[in-house]
């Protein structure tokens, strides 16, 4: 059990890492599957589809409770904290992302937009599951 006194931010940073590259395996691994079964279209396309954009949005919004509830459950200490520094660094990620993308018109604007509002709350509810299954 970690104790009020664990400062190791090597650790710090291995959970919101952990947590990170928990959602962006998840989340290209399942694009991937996607693209080869045909359900999306070649990489490199756009995609407009509005169902196709909610799903992606779907399941990254789970992968993205479940990395950061590895985050949480990784973190030396204060794991909500952790959790919702995960969460801001996806939102200003995601922001950044859509401000990128939405002038290449590679999908609908609402859909980056999603992602980066969705990042905080999604990583809360990530830091809170953790701390009800700690």
């Amino acid at each position: 059990m970690n104790t009020p006194n664990d400062r190791n931010p090597g650790r710090s940073v291995a959970a919101v890492a952990a947590g990170f590259i928990a959602v962006v395996v998840l989340s290209l691994g399942t694009d991937e599957v996607l693209h080869l079964l045909g359900v999306y279209q070649p990489w490199g396309q756009p995609m407009h589809e509005p169902s196709l954009n909610a799903l992606a949005l779907a399941y990254r919004s789970l992968f993205t409770v479940a990395g950061m509830y590895l985050t949480a459950r990784l973190a030396p200490r204060a794991p909500m904290r952790h959790a919702l520094i995960g969460g801001a660094i996806g939102t200003v990620i995601a922001t950044a992302g859509a401000f990128a993308t939405i002038p290449m018109n590679l999908g609908p604007a609402w859909y980056p937009v999603a992602l980066a509002a969705t990042a905080l709350p999604l990583a809360w509810l990530g830091g809170l599951l953790a701390r009800r299954t700690a």
